[in-house]
């Protein structure tokens, strides 16, 4: 099989689930570029010895062997540099979420569709092998009806560990808070499976816990798809962290996606279980986590290339969880509510 020609623009600490997924796949992989303008010694023993790393992008989508690009940049970077790589003909994969706003992430997803290209969003949750376990359940119809849907992303973050960092928790950088940024990954695994027929209601604040301009805290009433009832909530106030959770109740069962690891427990006293890894991002060291579901991403992507098909983790499906992110916002006034630190 000819390998893929790939190039890495940002060499961040979110570079490095993407150097690893390449080493994993170095038989289909060929890291020929990385583009940086900082980090490339942090990082330089994860690069092959032929990756060429460069400030210039422009050299890196001259080069015919690069067949994709995979954007591991902040934010509010995205659409300029994705819509280079599509207009140079380069498949392009960028990390979540799509861009700090609606308005971009559709201006995103509207260039790769008219490129014809293939182009997908780093929404690795999907691929842990629990939640892969847990869509086929679904799908094969042996849990029964769905009766209720719970979501809960107890994580923490620090102010002086991730907050103070610059441009952290703004919207100019990030777009947006801790539904944008970090509970992402678990609201898009979760709208997937249920999917979200409205949203009932929605308190959105910033905690006294942290100094920042977007949200720390989310909860939501929320109807899914089949109707039935779903409640969200999400924080990085909540120290000292615990592992995310979907939880499903079924007429026949009820599934449990703890972090990685899945429970089925069956109301005729059956159980299956999926172990999967326990470390999950909350907490400063944000990359202290096993890249398995980053690969599989990976290999899902080469895979849309190869077969000419849209890649699993698509600017479509990402578009329709940062559309939920902006209702859930609106339902709660998007004006944020800020708790004062109590007097001492």
């Amino acid at each position: 099989m000819k390998k893929t020609g790939i190039a890495l623009v940002g060499l961040g600490p979110g570079s490095e689930p993407h150097l690893a997924s390449f080493a994993a796949l170095k038989d289909r992989v060929d890291l020929r570029w990385c583009v940086a303008r900082s980090g490339a010694k942090q990082r330089q023993a994860l690069l092959p010895d032929t990756t060429r790393v460069t400030a210039d992008l422009g050299e890196v989508l001259a080069d015919a062997a690069v067949d994709a690009v995979v954007v591991a940049t902040p934010a509010n970077t995205h659409l300029a540099i994705a819509r280079q790589t599509l207009a140079a003909g380069k498949h392009t994969l960028v990390e979540k979420p799509l861009d700090i706003s609606l308005q971009r992430a559709e201006e995103l997803v509207q260039l790769a569709e008219a490129s014809q290209l293939r182009f997908g969003v780093v929404l690795q949750h999907r691929f842990r092998a629990g939640a892969v376990r847990l869509r086929a359940l679904l799908l094969s119809g042996v849990l029964g009806e769905l009766q209720a849907g719970i979501l809960q992303v107890p994580w923490w973050r620090s102010q002086a560990g991730y907050y103070n960092q610059p441009g952290r928790g703004t919207l100019e950088r990030d777009g947006g808070g801790v539904l944008l940024t970090q509970a992402i990954h678990s609201l898009d695994m979760f709208r997937s499976l249920v999917g979200v027929r409205k949203v009932v209601a929605a308190q959105v604040m910033t905690t006294a816990i942290h100094a920042m301009e977007t949200e720390d805290f989310v909860s939501a009433l929320l109807t899914l798809g089949n109707g039935a009832p779903g409640n969200l909530m999400a924080t990085t106030a909540l120290y000292p962290g615990r592992a995310e959770s979907i939880e499903l109740v079924f007429t026949q069962a009820t599934a449990s996606l703890i972090g990685g690891r899945l429970q089925v427990a069956y109301l005729d006293g059956r159980t299956e279980v999926v172990e999967g890894d326990e470390k999950t991002g909350s907490g400063d060291s944000i990359m202290d986590f096993s890249p398995a579901a980053h690969t599989a991403l990976l290999q899902d992507f080469l895979d849309a290339i190869t077969h000419q098909r849209e890649p699993a983790s698509s600017g479509c499906e990402a578009l329709l969880t940062h559309r939920l992110i902006e209702e859930i916002l609106a339902a709660g006034a998007r004006d944020l509510t800020r708790l004062d630190a109590p007097s001492r």
